[in-house]
């Protein structure tokens, strides 16, 4: 989850970067930032970038070493500027974001940058499980670290709204085969009310109305206000002969349904 993800900033030389790190953090929902002997914080030149994080300006934690950035992530992403290292190649971003939105159950994952000019040292490297890389054009791959901490959070977002399940009041079940071809009845049936369908005549249309509703997979409650919208459609006067005539025929009444069927 957002809130289990860490961005770390190792001797950040430019405070305007702090700021600016910070507001792409805002944009895509991440709070907890740590500076490791950032060279000039607290700085209103990094408030003026942060353009309304400074909320997470001020939450932020200064700490002295790496060590104690990291100490309590299990899961530790150094950003490389290689795509390889001596002992594993590095991860793209949305390798790295499954990887950390997977991790978050066991944990904080941290996100750890370098600083502007000469990146992660090995030592630093060394302290991190895993290294992702950014594959940007290799004629031009220098990144601000801001940018590269946008590119990383989006990511990381993305990953969030995909594995994000959809709730009970966000989608109701979809319609059964019987609820549809109750549906296509009573369509059926409407369509002739009204005069737009002439007996004999209807097969083709109501072929490509059935193909048409099927792309559209209907959930139940859209089937309902689909049929009310048809019993509406027919008229009081059209419902009660349904109704008279379902009453003779009670197969009708099965097929065709009444505008709350379900």
């Amino acid at each position: 989850m957002p809130d289990q993800i860490r961005i770390v900033l190792v001797e950040t030389s430019h405070p305007g970067n702090i700021g600016a790190v910070a507001r792409a953090m805002m944009n895509m929902g991440l709070s907890q930032l740590v500076l490791v002997r950032p060279k000039v914080f607290p700085s209103p030149e990094a408030d003026a970038r942060a353009s309304g994080g400074q909320d997470l300006l001020a939450a932020a934690r200064v700490v002295d070493d790496l060590e104690a950035a990291v100490a309590d992530c299990p899961v530790v992403i150094g950003a490389s500027a290689r795509r390889r290292s001596t002992l594993w190649t590095a991860m793209d971003p949305r390798e790295m974001a499954a990887l950390a939105l997977e991790q978050t159950v066991h944990g904080t994952v941290a996100l750890v940058f370098g600083r502007e000019r000469t990146g992660l040292t090995i030592a630093e490297l060394d302290r991190c499980s895993h290294l992702v890389h950014i594959p940007a054009d290799p004629d031009y791959s220098s990144l601000n670290i801001a940018m590269a901490v946008q590119v990383l959070s989006y990511e990381l977002r993305m990953a969030v709204l995909a594995d994000r399940p959809v709730s009970v009041a966000e989608a109701d079940p979809p319609a059964a085969a019987a609820q549809m071809e109750g549906l296509f009845a009573h369509l059926d049936q409407a369509l002739h009310d009204i005069g737009f369908l002439q007996s004999g005549r209807e097969g083709r249309i109501m072929q490509r109305l059935r193909r048409l509703f099927h792309r559209a997979r209907p959930d139940q409650r859209e089937v309902n206000i689909l049929r009310g919208i048809l019993s509406a459609a027919q008229g009081a006067k059209s419902m009660r002969a349904s109704e008279a005539a379902s009453s003779d025929h009670p197969g009708i009444a099965s097929s065709a349904g009444g505008p709350h069927a379900s």
